[in-house]
């Protein structure tokens, strides 16, 4: 029986971001429609426990994830121009990171096939030492290398549809053979890293792959990247999991992007890791949630995605497709791609 495990947990909404994008209201929306689908009930709660700080420092400094709780003990503030705190935020972020290990832990045990953490703050932006773009600490990282070190994997496997690049991410793994990490973003826009050439260091030379997309790029340019790039590069690497960057901000109607994708082609996207995963490492997925900031976009691709875990074939799209637009040509992006990482 396929099992799908979902993390979830009310001490999310206590990183009050007010009127911010990044606010409660996104997983509130997200849980309404699972709830009003029937969805929810065909799914595994997963209860998160909040991240030891020694598990924190698999991808963060010391002084920086002191900086991050002195912050909310005084009540909060910016941590940047677009990064806030609120007196709930550091627990939050704990079990942010925490939710995304409980959900690796899952997975690797068996309780679970597949699980996706429903978690907030996000955290593909932050660095080792620094909060970025909505994210405090980088919660599919310290997954990511939770699941090396307590699970004993050889290698695990970051895919990252956000449609900005995760920047924090490629620097925790930057020297890590151990870690593929593959990202699709819309370049350039924030926050300015992710280009082709950025392919990982050392001993990890090649592991870092970037598939820099110009704006306007829908559903069938995601599909190509993800079949002719992204499925060549992950069944090369054989990881024992794969992690994903779960990002909706390139939806159609995301007004933080200039993409095109549907909930269909989110769904398609899902479906394609799915296959990866059942044909290399015994379907085992843990998604962590990171942007997607027009409601009913979220949660509709959201729920979408459940339903490809779950072996649904039936996908509704409430929003449907964009306006016709003329489509972007990426054939020398593909070109260039593929000749960097040798996949020709």
């Amino acid at each position: 029986m396929n099992k799908v495990g979902y993390v979830y947990d009310p001490v999310y909404l206590r990183h009050d971001t007010g009127a911010h994008p990044e606010n409660s209201r996104r997983l509130e929306a997200i849980i309404a429609r699972l709830e009003r689908s029937g969805l929810k009930e065909r799914l595994e709660l997963l209860k998160p426990l909040p991240a030891a700080e020694a598990e924190l420092a698999f991808v963060h400094d010391e002084d920086y994830i002191a900086r991050i709780k002195e912050v909310a003990r005084q009540g909060g503030g910016y941590l940047d121009s677009e990064t806030i705190m609120s007196p709930g935020s550091y627990d939050a972020a704990l079990y942010a990171a925490g939710g995304a290990i409980s959900a690796v832990d899952a997975v690797m045990d068996g309780t679970v096939n597949s699980a996706f953490a429903l978690v907030r703050p996000p955290g593909h932006h932050a660095t080792p030492g620094e909060a970025m773009g909505f994210c405090i600490f980088n919660n599919v990282a310290i997954a990511a290398r939770h699941a090396l070190k307590k699970h004993g994997l050889g290698r695990a496997a970051i895919i990252d549809f956000d449609v900005h690049h995760g920047n924090g991410t490629q620097a925790a793994f930057y020297n890590d053979p151990a870690v593929l990490y593959v990202s699709t973003h819309q370049y350039p826009h924030y926050p300015g890293t992710g280009e082709i050439n950025e392919t990982g260091a050392g001993r990890a030379a090649g592991t870092n792959v970037n598939i820099p997309l110009p704006r306007g790029c829908g559903d069938a340019e995601y599909e190509r990247v993800f079949t002719q790039i992204i499925t060549p590069t992950v069944k090369r690497f054989q990881p024992g999991l794969i992690l994903v960057s779960a990002g909706y901000d390139a939806h159609w109607t995301d007004e933080l992007a200039e993409m095109r994708v549907t909930v269909k082609g989110f769904a398609r996207m899902a479906g394609i890791i799915k296959e990866l995963a059942d044909g290399l490492c015994g379907g085992k997925i843990v998604l962590g949630l990171e942007g997607g900031y027009g409601l009913e976009a979220l949660a509709g691709s959201v729920e979408a995605t459940f339903k490809v875990l779950l072996g649904d074939s039936k996908i509704e799209d409430p929003l449907g497709t964009p306006p016709r637009l003329h489509s972007p040509d990426i054939d020398s992006l593909v070109s260039a791609i593929k000749k960097t990482h040798g996949l020709n």
